[in-house]
């Protein structure tokens, strides 16, 4: 690795400046904030753990409270802190990605021990569609009324598949 030396008005060498990461802006709730919303002592890296839950439920409330955070603190956070809502954008699309895999895993091989309601999965697709391919856009950098195009399609394909597999059960049930 190759460092430059500043010099010295006198030709003198000064060994290379230092320059420090700037620290991550804390969020703060005030403890009676912090004993309404009912949150202990947090975990530094409650975030980490935040966003990990994030991308597994998709839903908010679940991650806060399963990192031990108030969702008001989360909301706060992504208010606060750029870096950490585009985490947020990011887990959201990965749990709507995981959602929709498991959808068509469920579809395409119905298992009637495994219990999946897919009329409320592809309806929280289709409420989030927008937030969806505005992440997918953003991610891949694809127009986003494409995205919405190929997330519709894919929906339509979703309804479809379910309708067939309705069908064969009624049909496999009357025989």
């Amino acid at each position: 690795m190759v460092t430059e030396r500043n010099t010295c008005a006198g030709g003198t060498a000064r060994p290379p400046v230092a320059t420090k990461k700037p620290r991550k802006k804390a969020v703060k709730i005030t403890p009676r904030q912090r004993k309404e919303a009912g949150e202990e002592q947090l975990n530094k890296h409650w975030r980490t753990y935040f966003l990990q839950a994030l991308a597994e439920t998709s839903n908010v409330r679940l991650s806060a409270l399963q990192c031990g955070a108030s969702p008001s603190r989360a909301y706060k956070a992504r208010r606060e802190d750029p870096e950490f809502r585009a985490a947020w954008s990011a887990a959201l699309l990965e749990g709507y990605e995981h959602l929709e895999m498991e959808v068509l895993g469920y579809l395409r091989s119905p298992d009637p021990d495994r219990k999946l309601d897919v009329g409320a999965a592809i309806r929280a697709i289709s409420l989030h569609r927008e937030t969806i391919a505005a992440e997918r856009a953003r991610a891949g950098g694809r127009d986003e009324q494409a995205v919405l195009d190929s997330i519709d399609a894919m929906i339509d394909q979703m309804r479809e598949r379910r309708a067939a597999s309705v069908a064969l059960s009624a049909e496999a049930a009357s025989a």
